[in-house]
């Protein structure tokens, strides 16, 4: 129910107040949340030596931290190497059994999704800006910095404010070709990449009820595109099934108040939108994918990764698009599932022998070419057509290459085809 003033609180308010122990929190306040669930991955060996600094001698609760190593899997520089022994030796120091080493290995927000490590009504935060990907299990999930993760596993605690609230009013339904990852990107053409700066920002409407999980996981994630401090979908029955076998701690499902004060409200009609892409040099230059692909532009590189859309319905459409057909000519062409799970699954259906066999190359699990620091750097010039989520100068490689954001689909057409291409024709 809401507050007897009249004024309800949005989702992200109700977790916050519920992490707090108050009974409603409001904008700008600064409260002392409880934590649920604290995920660490490469960056988080910077969190061992405040760690130490602070005098803390035991982590707060060794059931509550996750660590995944991803960026550099395997180590690929002595430097990534120097990282991973840190984090090994810390979790044998301090007890923590939850460690993702190669082999086990994932992008740390996939590895809290499919293991269940986040659960709605949760206060999650991570050593990685796009812990925002797990707001889409109802819970406030966000980004941290490694001092601040050395607080979180002294105490179980962190000093958070608490964000004001844009809500993302979705409607109509998505048409062929149109994705998940269109409509982020379309969200992002509207509010761009600093217009929800510390702000939760809260999608609703049939639209978003129509979605999948996977398909949620793709909307949150990119919310740290648009500068939020947490992206959120309210819990419903598709959120319970899919933590029914794997949830790792009790769920606490909140909803947003009927009369909930939002600072402001967007609307989204998906009627008749047509694929959409993020033209270089940044995800918020968004522009419809026909208009772009009548430019033809070629690409060097492809890549289909990252924990944005990586997941094993993104790598399975992908898989029947170039089943039997080729990669262009002189097109590199890296798939890059987004945790061993999802690798040993494309393993059994056999859609890793569907690249390979088209061309591509088809790595381990790992953030790979996202982040240009391990397998798929760009040269100077060179143009890319991605899955992922933020295409900045210099984001995969040399400052002067291009990219450009994608939806699964419309990335593996790219590698097709040979340039920037609407993929709707081939489906």
């Amino acid at each position: 129910m809401s507050p007897a003033n009249g004024h309800g609180q949005t989702l992200a308010e109700k977790v916050l107040a519920r992490a707090s122990g108050a009974e409603r929190v409001v904008p700008g306040e600064i409260i002392e949340g409880n934590v649920d669930l604290a995920m660490m991955h490469e960056q988080g060996a910077q969190t061992v030596g405040p760690f130490h600094q602070m005098g803390a001698e035991k982590v707060w609760d060794p059931e509550r931290v996750v660590i995944a190593i991803d960026h550099w899997v395997p180590a690929s520089t002595e430097g990534a190497a120097i990282l991973h022994r840190i984090l090994r030796k810390f979790a044998a120091e301090t007890n923590l059994p939850h460690f993702y080493d190669v082999g086990r290995h994932g992008i740390c927000h996939q590895i809290l999704a499919e293991n269940g490590w986040v659960v709605p009504g949760d206060l999650a935060v991570g050593t990685d800006s796009h812990t925002n990907m797990l707001g889409a299990m109802g819970a406030v999930a966000t980004g941290i910095g490694p001092t601040e993760m050395a607080a979180v596993l002294a105490l179980g605690r962190l000093w958070l404010k608490v964000p004001s609230t844009i809500q993302v009013r979705v409607h109509g339904e998505l048409g062929k070709g149109v994705t998940a990852k269109d409509l982020v990107l379309r969200v992002l053409g509207e509010i761009k990449t600093t217009g929800a700066t510390y702000k939760s920002v809260e999608y609703t409407g049939p639209a978003i009820a129509a979605l999948s999980m996977p398909e949620r996981f793709t909307i949150c994630n990119m919310t740290t595109e648009m500068g939020a401090k947490c992206g959120v979908v309210a819990p419903d029955e598709k959120t319970f099934d899919y933590l029914a076998k794997i949830a790792k701690h009790p769920m606490h499902p909140l909803y947003a108040d009927a009369d909930a004060e939002y600072e402001r409200v967007v609307d989204i009609d998906l009627d008749g939108m047509p694929p959409m892409v993020a033209c270089p040099y940044s995800p918020d230059n968004v522009r419809p994918l026909p208009e772009v692909a009548a430019e033809h532009i070629k690409v060097d590189q492809v890549f289909l990764g990252s924990c944005t859309n990586a997941r094993i319905e993104d790598i399975r459409e992908g898989a029947a698009l170039i089943k039997g057909l080729q990669v262009a000519k002189g097109v590199r062409f890296i798939v890059s599932p987004a945790s061993t799970k999802i690798y040993d699954q494309c393993l059994k259906e056999g859609l890793i022998q569907i690249f390979t066999d088209a061309g591509a190359v088809f790595t381990n699990s790992s953030c790979n070419a996202c982040f240009g620091g391990n397998q798929g750097l760009l040269a100077p010039d060179e143009v890319c057509a991605s899955s992922s989520n933020r295409n900045f100068p210099g984001r995969m490689g040399a400052k002067e290459a291009r990219i450009y954001l994608l939806s699964p689909a419309a990335t593996v057409a790219a590698a097709i085809r040979g340039e920037v291409t609407d993929h709707r024709d081939m489906l």
